[in-house]
């Protein structure tokens, strides 16, 4: 049984009595649809996006944002890096760099969205959140869903990415099957380890976390992409988890049998193809992930301090790593 202090703030109370993390399901799971007849419908400068830099799952969807062209079409907030007791705050640049205030709806926490969504809400308050300005609502709070939306909803507006897909017809089925274990045991499976707060709970998800690492090493040994040599959102969701490996889970999370830098020459290689992709790095704020992380999880770095290293360099040049 965990022995965690019972008393910790509730933000802080991720496992389970057990000592698991088990994530907690979205709540909001509305859609945005091309047809002008539907509840949320494609139109310019109607929804705004509320993100944090420092969260993975977040950061899957201002990547497709930037990629897909919908800057000018979706707003955009960026809340504190730091996760206080009542949950993510909104500050100016000049109080926290890199910070956008929500100029929406003037909201000073992520919270009052959740309830001027719901004034029942019980949940937790995540990032990210797509908000509708016309309805005053979240639609959508779960990533892999904003992802798909911004994939195609928005194409008639934006002509130069039209067509352009991360979710290809003909490879549905394989991105499907990678997402399912690679959400599990690498995107889910850091957390489930780092949150664990008995040791039982650690030892059960920390080796199927490397298992499949030492898996997509052997996919990306063979293939420049996760699926069909084709860069899809399979490598997107994946990707926001691998740069934070290094710098903040190796240590952190305690998922320290290897490194990305050290022992997956493969996933390295990977990893840095795509942060030199256009719009990428843009995407990019390790000084947001690492403090958040550090700072915010009091349960297992009470003492705040933020460690040295940022893990590899991802604009160093490509070596080809790949054994084909």
């Amino acid at each position: 049984m965990s022995t965690l202090n019972k008393d910790q703030p509730e933000i802080l109370k991720w496992a389970s009595p057990d000592g698991e993390f088990r994530r907690k399901a979205s709540s909001f799971r509305n859609t945005i649809s091309k047809d002008p007849n539907a509840i949320y419908t494609a139109e310019k400068d109607r929804y705004h996006l509320y993100v944090s830099w420092a969260c993975p799952w977040a950061h899957r969807t201002v990547i497709v944002r930037s990629l897909k062209g919908l800057d000018n079409l979706i707003g955009l907030s960026v809340v504190s890096y730091i996760l206080g007791e009542k949950g993510w705050k909104f500050n100016t640049p000049e109080e926290t760099p890199g910070a956008i205030p929500d100029n929406v709806n003037n909201a000073q926490y992520l919270r009052e969205l959740y309830f001027k969504s719901d004034p029942n809400y019980g949940g937790r308050f995540t990032v990210p959140v797509l908000w509708d300005k016309k309805t005053q609502t979240i639609v959508n709070n779960e990533s892999s869903e904003i992802i798909r939306i911004f994939n195609d909803a928005f194409d008639d507006f934006t002509p130069e990415t039209k067509g352009v897909t991360y979710y290809p017809e003909n490879l549905r089925t394989q991105i499907d099957e990678i997402n399912e274990w690679v959400y599990d045991t690498v995107n889910n499976g850091v957390y489930k380890c780092g949150f664990a707060t008995t040791q039982e709970a650690y030892n059960r998800n920390i080796e199927p976390l490397f298992k499949s690492l030492d898996r997509l090493e052997g996919i990306l040994s063979k293939n420049e992409f996760l699926v069909g040599n084709t860069f899809t959102e399979a490598d997107i969701r994946l990707w926001t988890t691998i740069i934070r490996f290094d710098p903040v889970y190796h240590t952190h999370f305690k998922t320290n049998k290897k490194t990305i830098a050290h022992d997956y020459p493969n996933i390295l290689r990977w990893a840095r193809q795509i942060y030199q992709m256009p719009k990428i790095s843009d995407t990019v704020n390790m000084y947001h992930i690492k403090h958040h992380y550090f700072e915010s999880h009091k349960q297992i770095n009470p003492t705040g301090i933020v460690p040295i290293n940022n893990g590899p360099d991802l604009a160093q040049p490509i070596i080809e790593s790949k054994n084909v």
